[in-house]
């Protein structure tokens, strides 16, 4: 059975899917990709070095060598393992059967304050995966095709309820929205640094606005403000 983690506390109990525990044989595969993560996440991958991952694994650079070609084979095994998990976590949280009685508005608050929840904790991950992007064609098709199963599985709930959108191309409009949500909530979590104080915002205010932005250009009634969203 999957194993879940929870990456919010969103209404609807959305939660990061974690793959099941491995047989013996692949433990210690599983201690040096963990390991890998958790350091990616606190120095960023450029600077954590190979005795760095063993030396968290309680492994060796024998055993390392002996599952990886040289580090840059640890980042494909990372990107497997979360393109995997981020798969099984979009067929859970996107099911229809989830939402049934919800209406757009409750499907994107929830939904976005997951995304939100799900970049911020993963960060330190998700931007090596984004920087390898700019240079690695077979990375950012991987990326690209991710990206796309999320947003297809997402218009499949938008458009059942196509009622309550007033775009003249509803279509269009719910994938366009996705791009534009999922970029600046790429750009707002992973590089924040980069911004001005002026547009520095907690994550509860960050998902409420986004919300609001992406209902408004749906043309869904009431979506501009809901003035219970945190300022």
């Amino acid at each position: 059975m999957e194993n879940v983690r929870r990456a919010s506390e969103g209404g609807a109990g959305l939660a990061w899917v974690r793959a099941p525990q491995q047989a013996r044989s692949q433990e210690t595969l599983d201690r040096i990709l963990d390991a890998a993560e958790t350091l990616v996440a606190e120095k960023g991958f450029e600077d954590t070095t190979v005795a760095d991952v063993v030396a968290r694994a309680n492994s060796s650079v024998g055993a390392f060598y002996t599952r990886f070609r040289d580090k840059e084979g640890l980042l494909y095994a990372l990107y497997e393992r979360y393109l995997a998990q981020a798969t099984a976590t979009a067929d859970l949280a996107l099911d229809p059967a989830r939402w049934e009685g919800a209406d757009i508005g409750t499907i994107l608050r929830e939904v976005l304050r997951f995304l939100v929840g799900i970049f911020r904790e993963q960060a330190g991950l998700i931007r090596a995966f984004v920087l390898r992007n700019h240079v690695d064609p077979e990375f950012r098709a991987r990326q690209e095709r991710l990206s796309h199963y999320v947003s297809s599985r997402l218009a499949a709930l938008l458009l059942e309820r196509v009622a309550e959108i007033r775009h003249p191309r509803p279509a269009r409009a719910v994938a366009f929205g996705f791009t534009m949500t999922f970029s600046t909530i790429e750009s707002a979590t992973l590089f924040s640094e980069m911004r001005s104080d002026e547009l520095a915002l907690g994550d509860d205010a960050l998902a409420a606005e986004l919300t609001r932005a992406y209902l408004a250009y749906l043309g869904v009634a009431g979506g501009a403000f809901d003035a219970s969203t945190p300022n």
